[in-house]
């Protein structure tokens, strides 16, 4: 009898070692993603609080200091005033009016400090992947590629990080998550 369950034990052990490694890959695979997800989270944060800082006070990079919008400068109409291709005329319409000048600053700023606090990711996902397929189709025809430029692939990656939960890696995703305004509207989360 002994010899039987000796047996039956021993044709399990390669079954149960296969299900302990499994699960410490799916667990390792799991952190590094919920990691790499909370870093590509925080570096779009920085590109669109970049940004609007850089249109805000015109740091010499993208937007020259005399072009800055406190300096009464428009931080849509250098962009949109330059479209060329197929969208050019809507695009050019919306170049240098207030209204959309502070659409787009508000945008950059709650797209930017959502991302980067981990809150309220459904919108600021929504608002960004919209913002960045307006900001493809203004760029078309595109240079380098026919299709893809990093305004899609950033749109992509914006709704991914929402469905993936990424403010709650180094994030306050799951406090905001317990808020009951959050609760009651999940579309905030």
């Amino acid at each position: 009898m002994s010899s039987i369950s000796h047996s039956a034990s021993s044709a399990h052990a390669p079954v149960a070692r296969e299900r302990a490694a499994t699960s410490a890959t799916t667990v390792t695979s799991t952190a590094v993603a919920r990691y790499s997800f909370a870093g590509v989270r925080l570096l779009l944060a920085v590109e669109f609080l970049w940004a609007f800082g850089d249109k805000l006070f015109g740091w010499g990079l993208g937007t020259p200091t005399e072009r800055a919008w406190i300096n009464g400068g428009s931080p849509t109409a250098g962009y949109l005033g330059g479209v060329e291709g197929p969208f050019a005329g809507f695009f050019g319409a919306l170049a240098g009016n207030v209204v959309i000048d502070w659409l787009f600053m508000l945008g950059l700023l709650g797209i930017g400090l959502a991302l980067a606090l981990g809150i309220g990711m459904r919108i600021a996902a929504g608002a960004g992947a919209l913002l960045m397929l307006l900001m493809w189709f203004a760029s078309m025809p595109l240079e380098n590629n026919p299709f893809v430029d990093y305004h899609l692939v950033d749109a992509v990656l914006l709704i991914g990080l929402a469905a993936f939960l990424a403010g709650d890696t180094f994030g306050l995703g799951k406090q905001w998550a317990r808020l009951p305004l959050v609760k009651r509207f999940p579309v905030l989360r």
